[in-house]
């Protein structure tokens, strides 16, 4: 079986501040014919999901699509690709996820994928080893894969970010107008929370920005000292007002990719590669901000790929048949 499903007992995760479970799933994909060479190894990548998602995902059955151990079986049977190891781990939490940061707010679940899982695996399968991992996701998966590649360069030799978050203030700031409505309605964000996970339907498109911005807050702006009713967050709008909290949105704005590449352009030049597309449709915008994130990584010396396809935000797995294969061939080269 190409799959194959592990029980992770973390430490670092152990009393996070969401309270979420510290033993987590690991599905890792091995290629065909990985059991009939036991010398081979294999470049290494970790598959980070979307928000409100956690790995298993990329394998669901799809009628209507392809789920990723088929794709890439097809793929690496056509040579199209070249044989590969995929970790996909699971990083939900209580506020639908981490952006696969450290937060004093939710986790340290970067912390979490680079001393723990990427040594799992290296421990229990053929890997090449460090500096010959990759890292590829969509959307806050995107912006994860972005983060591994700034902090940890000498792990992660190539990184893909499709769809990701960046450029904050076009992709951000349209969405807080439903959320405090939201908020104030149920009598704060804490509040919130409680009722949408007493509700029989978490799927409700009413619960996304709420439980959205509720999460980027745990992560951007966390305040162990806030109030509880406010989540234990600073909020870059006045939870009673409205008014904008220009030093609160500054600390969001320090994780914005767009403005992390000039204090991390070093690490990011030692990467052998760094992928980054959006479709054209893309309903948050993200194609947008895909370019300016690409004018900044070129214009600090950062050699980058970026395509844009026509499609939006949604249902772009097949995307990965760009990005696995050239970030497994950069992986191998010398």
């Amino acid at each position: 079986m190409p799959l194959h499903r592990h029980r992770v007992a973390s430490q670092v995760l152990v009393g996070n501040p969401l309270g979420d479970p510290s033993d987590r799933e690991l599905i890792v994909y091995v290629p065909p014919g990985y059991d009939d060479d036991p010398g081979a190894r294999y470049p290494a990548l970790l598959a980070l999901v979307g928000f409100g998602g956690a790995g298993g995902y990329l394998f669901n059955p799809d009628p209507l699509g392809e789920p990723l151990d088929l794709r890439l079986d097809r793929l690496i049977a056509a040579g199209a690709c070249p044989p590969v190891i995929v970790a996909a781990p699971d990083c939900f939490t209580r506020v639908g996820g981490s952006q696969y940061l450290n937060s004093v707010g939710t986790g340290r679940y970067q912390d979490y994928l680079v001393d723990e899982l990427v040594p799992f695996v290296d421990g229990h399968y053929r890997t090449l080893g460090p500096g010959r991992w990759g890292a590829f996701g969509k959307s806050s998966g995107g912006y994860g894969a972005l983060l591994l590649g700034m902090h940890h360069p000498e792990l992660f030799g190539a990184v893909a970010d499709h769809s990701g978050d960046a450029g904050f203030e076009l992709t951000y700031l349209r969405d807080f107008p439903a959320a405090l409505d939201a908020y104030r309605a149920a009598g704060g964000p804490a509040a919130w929370l409680e009722q949408f996970w007493r509700d029989p339907n978490r799927n409700r498109a009413v619960h996304e920005m709420p439980l959205e911005l509720l999460a980027l807050a745990s992560c951007y702006s966390p305040n162990p000292a806030a109030p509880a009713a406010h989540a234990h967050v600073d909020w870059p709008f006045d939870l009673v007002t409205g008014a904008f909290v220009p030093e609160v949105w500054a600390r969001w704005r320090a994780w914005d990719p767009v403005n992390l590449v000039a204090s991390h352009a070093d690490a990011l030049r030692r990467l052998k590669v760094v992928y980054v597309d959006a479709g054209t449709a893309d309903e948050y915008a993200l194609h947008w901000c895909a370019r300016s994130l690409v004018h900044q990584l070129r214009a600090h010396g950062v050699a980058v790929r970026h395509d844009e396809f026509d499609d939006g935000h949604f249902n772009i797995g097949y995307r990965a048949e760009v990005s696995v294969p050239f970030l497994a061939e950069a992986l191998l080269a010398p």
